[in-house]
């Protein structure tokens, strides 16, 4: 089968929707599929990745780590994309993506199925503070079952979501498919060449949140649950990974909270060896968003043996 994935993240943008996508696209490959992608271009140059079609992009108001695909520049690809003659056109994101993808799907005249990656009810009142949260609970319903009704199939990573999305009035099949996580990558890790990097002494009680730092994660609520753990253990130090738009709130409450000695950022780590180092210098990893639909970071730290 002949699949053509369409995205409006992608690496180098680190976050679930990259990794899933990068976990589907490899094991489909795996059972003899062709998984092509269309994703938007970054500033900076990308490494070529074979199967990904990159499209130029533009700044998004307000959230400087996305990019909007250029309309245009999708339509102009498809003369090449009628040549490949796909099988399914699997859309991985509720923007551009999704409504360029029913396009293509249509053009093409093949199925379209879609994964409902995110819990956009939790979700957009961090974005759009001055509405009510019931009314945005309410508009994040009807877009999705808006959007989903328009597919074929929904893709959905467990049982719990596609409840939910039942709810909402969805009616077209779904399917709990979780994307897991790549056991192999995350074995080995070294404790004490973390520790040692950072000035941590071995002996200190560590905890560690790895993600994107962004409001719908409620960091903030475990900075004010730290607070109240140091009082018990006064050198436990919470290690934030990541990068995101709320790392210089966060901050600069950490300092306000006089956390400056028990909470270390250390931003975006390589997942080739240094993530996994930060998870095993760990003694605990501690979650607390209400807007996941996967929470990769939790078998991650799961499978490098560290208690969740």
């Amino acid at each position: 089968m002949k699949v053509l994935m369409i995205s409006d993240v992608y690496f180098p943008r680190v976050n679930g929707v990259s990794t899933s996508i990068q976990t589907f696209r490899r094991e489909l490959a795996a059972l003899g599929h062709q998984v092509d992608l269309i994703a938007p271009a970054y500033p900076g140059a990308q490494a070529a990745e074979s199967g990904v079609m990159r499209v130029t992009s533009r700044y998004v108001p307000f959230d400087p780590e996305d990019r909007m695909m250029r309309s245009g520049e999708l339509r102009a690809l498809m003369p090449r994309l009628r040549a490949e003659k796909y099988d399914l056109v699997h859309i991985q994101t509720p923007f551009v993506a999704h409504y360029r993808g029913i396009e293509i799907a249509d053009a093409l005249g093949v199925p379209r199925v879609e994964t409902y990656h995110t819990f956009f009810e939790e979700y957009l009142f961090h974005y759009v503070p001055l509405l009510p949260k019931e009314f945005l609970r309410g508009l994040s319903r009807r877009f999705s079952r808006t959007q989903c009704n328009r597919m074929n199939a929904l893709i959905v990573p467990s049982g719990a979501m596609r409840d939910k999305l039942a709810d909402y009035g969805v009616s077209v099949p779904m399917h709990v498919i979780p994307t897991g996580i790549p056991v192999t990558q995350f074995a080995g890790g070294d404790r004490g060449v973390f520790r040692r990097k950072h000035g941590i002494p071995g002996d200190r009680p560590v905890l560690l949140f790895v993600g994107r730092v962004a409001y719908e994660k409620n960091i903030d609520f475990l900075l004010r649950a730290l607070r109240l753990a140091i009082a018990q253990n006064p050198h436990l130090l919470l290690i934030i990974a990541g990068e995101g738009p709320a790392l210089d709130s966060l901050k600069k409450l950490a300092e306000k909270s006089g956390l400056r000695d028990n909470v270390l950022f250390v931003g975006y780590l390589d997942r080739q060896g240094a993530l996994q180092d930060c998870y095993r210098a760990a003694d605990a990893f501690v979650f607390a968003s209400r807007t996941e639909t996967q929470g990769l970071v939790l078998r991650e730290a799961m499978a490098l043996g560290v208690p969740v």
